[in-house]
């Protein structure tokens, strides 16, 4: 979505990156670096000394139209799934988060494991 997000709209800091996709700052800087690391983003100075742009490269910029059709094609795929069901999947995603909220997945796993004579 980020790599989707700077070819639509262009530079941007990891602040304005992470605000369009609706991610923190941190989850933002970290999936960054790890584009920096595979070419795909580089970085420059903004406006003043203390921010960054984040600008795709010409590699990144050669694979967002596959990219941008995956996504379509995701999107489809999900709407297909949900003509197919009686409930729409990000209602399942609202069920899940409110199940962990009442109980962690760290919990519900010990809680299995200590009562598996295996495991002792």
């Amino acid at each position: 979505m980020e790599l989707l997000r700077l070819h639509a709209r262009g530079p941007m800091t990891i602040t304005e990156l992470a605000s369009s996709v609706q991610r923190t700052h941190s989850a933002t800087s970290q999936k960054v670096a790890a584009m920096r690391a595979a070419g795909l983003v580089r970085t420059t100075t903004g406006a003043d000394a203390r921010t960054r742009k984040i600008t795709l490269t010409a590699k990144a910029r050669r694979i967002a139209g596959k990219l941008a059709a995956e996504w379509r094609a995701t999107e489809a795929a999900l709407a297909d799934i949900e003509n197919q069901i009686p409930y729409p999947v990000s209602r399942v995603v609202t069920d899940i988060e409110a199940a962990l909220r009442r109980e962690s997945f760290h919990d519900r796993i010990a809680e299995k494991l200590a009562a598996d004579p295996d495991w002792k």
